[in-house]
């Protein structure tokens, strides 16, 4: 079997669990392996099939952390909707924590640093886990 076909078919399996998992990451390889698929279907040798393809996953991957990123900064509170949103508290425990409906579920709530602990509304300042993080609403 020519060189090409393997190319196209490792790129077909890289696609087939990128579309399983969900990670961009392997998108970008299974192209980087398409091209070299190419090269070889053009004539280029192994050395160049493997640059291109080198090139390409390793360029994609720099492009994809650059504007993906795991967490860029401030991304978090545009991810996540519920950050800024009310929730009402009635007790609270010694241990600074609480049980409070939000969303038509009972959540595990948080009061954040330097804040007193007192009925009330409170903003979600943060998620962490399934622990909403909260403070005074003013």
């Amino acid at each position: 079997m020519s060189g090409y076909v393997w190319w196209f078919v490792l790129g077909f399996g890289l696609l087939v669990a990128e579309l399983l998992t969900g990670t961009f990451y392997l998108m970008v390889i299974a192209l980087a392996a398409g091209a070299a698929g190419v090269a070889a279907l053009l004539g280029a040798g192994l050395p160049l099939q493997l640059l291109v393809a080198a090139v390409i996953g390793f360029g994609g991957s720099l492009w994809l952390r650059k504007t993906r990123g795991l967490h860029p900064a401030g991304a978090s509170d545009l991810q996540n909707m519920d950050v800024g949103q009310v929730v009402r508290v009635e007790h609270w425990s010694a241990s600074r924590t609480a049980r409070a409906s939000y969303r038509g579920a009972l959540w595990d709530v948080e009061l954040a640093a330097g804040e007193q602990p007192a009925p009330g509304e409170f903003v979600i300042r943060d998620i962490q886990s399934n622990r909403l993080i909260v403070a005074p609403r003013r």
